[in-house]
């Protein structure tokens, strides 16, 4: 199969190397006439909401008990990995961090890593895991996720659930789905048989915002190895779902985000979306384009038209009379480095760090 690589358009970057200690950010951002990705920003300097008509996510996954700087928004999503083991301790202190992050609104799946949170599986398979530790109680993670604390903070905890919420009084009501299942991976938690997730996906309604632990087929899902490790019956419910937003992880080298702009008939095509790697270029630009660590390659249809207006419920037309397409910005939120974005001008990237942040959506009402 043909696999598409997009060269980044420059009017898309927004290049500005800023220091901090002796981190080097490079601040990118996409935009399109509905949504703004900052992909990577100064943990100091990030730009404002674009409109009062705007709501700001901030997506995180795979962070493994790790801790870092949060930058403000309405919503806080995490695509799964909270944990490295699932251990009641290591959930105290993740959630401890959460709890105290400024987000009216947090939202959370489980991930493959997070093993207590799979309840029947866990039983037999704990084990595996435990055997020093010993078994651990899920009831008190349950509780950390779901009971008076968390909801006092906001919390939601979805498990093949979904919720709906305002982030503004009679503004949008926004809906979400979340899901921590991914193909299987030596039996670990939420894992599931390829031959079984047509069965498993096409109980997925249609949402504003999809959230699962792993990706989609071939959209920003190619591992260190160079194989593709995400979900193809995932992939093609895509264009019957066609999500505002749609979040995952798992895969931490893969992180990045892609805007695609879906056309007016009833299916669409998605593109094949990866992390550009270093020596497919040859010419000086890209070179050095790639030397930023460029974390999204915008559809080809959208090449040099940034401002394709979109809207999830009605097509509608924008003042000038144009049509205006559904669209949906992926983002791989992993915050843990992997690949060759884990060092930076001789500087090893720590969890969040810079290539790694979490990565800030806005999207317009």
């Amino acid at each position: 199969m043909f696999l598409m690589k997009f060269r980044v358009p420059k009017t898309y970057i927004l290049q500005t190397t800023v220091m901090s200690g002796t981190l080097q950010y490079v601040p990118r951002a996409l935009s399109t006439a509905d949504s703004v990705v900052h992909l990577e920003y100064h943990p100091h300097q990030l730009a404002a909401v674009p409109g009062s008509d705007c709501t700001r996510f901030v997506c995180i996954s795979d962070t493994h008990v790790q801790t870092f700087d949060i930058p403000d928004g309405d919503v806080l999503l995490h695509s799964g990995d909270l944990t490295n083991l699932g251990l009641l301790k290591e959930f105290e202190k993740v959630m401890e961090w959460i709890y105290q992050l400024p987000h009216k609104t947090k939202i959370l799946i489980a991930g493959n890593h997070d093993l207590t949170l799979h309840e029947d599986w866990y039983q037999e398979e704990y084990h595996r895991w435990h055997r020093t530790a010993g078994k651990q109680e899920r009831a008190k993670i349950v509780e950390l996720l779901t009971g008076p604390r968390a909801r006092e903070a906001g919390v939601v905890y979805l498990q093949d659930s979904s919720y709906t919420f305002r982030t503004k009084p009679e503004g949008r009501l926004w809906s979400v789905y979340g899901s921590p299942w991914s193909p299987w991976f030596h039996n670990w938690a939420f894992n599931y048989n390829r031959e079984y997730g047509e069965a498993l996906l096409s109980k997925f309604p249609a949402t504003d915002i999809l959230l699962t632990h792993g990706p989609p087929a071939r959209i920003l899902d190619r591992t260190q190895s160079l194989d593709f490790a995400g979900c193809a019956d995932l992939r093609n419910h895509l264009p019957r779902l066609r999500p505002r937003l749609h979040v995952f992880g798992h895969i931490h080298e893969s992180r990045g985000a892609h805007v695609h702009a879906w056309g007016p008939e009833d299916t669409n095509t998605l593109p094949e979306v990866t992390v550009i790697d270093d020596d497919d270029d040859d010419d000086e630009d890209e070179e050095n384009m790639d030397d930023l660590d460029i974390g999204f390659e915008p559809d080809e249809d959208c090449h040099g038209n940034a401002d394709v207006a979109v809207d999830r419920k009605d097509t509608g037309k924008d003042g000038d009379g144009t049509q205006r397409l559904h669209e949906t910005v992926f983002v791989n939120a992993s915050n843990s480095p992997a690949g060759k974005g884990t060092w930076r001008v001789g500087q090893r990237v720590p969890a969040g760090g810079p290539g790694f942040q979490p990565v800030v959506v806005d999207l317009r009402d």
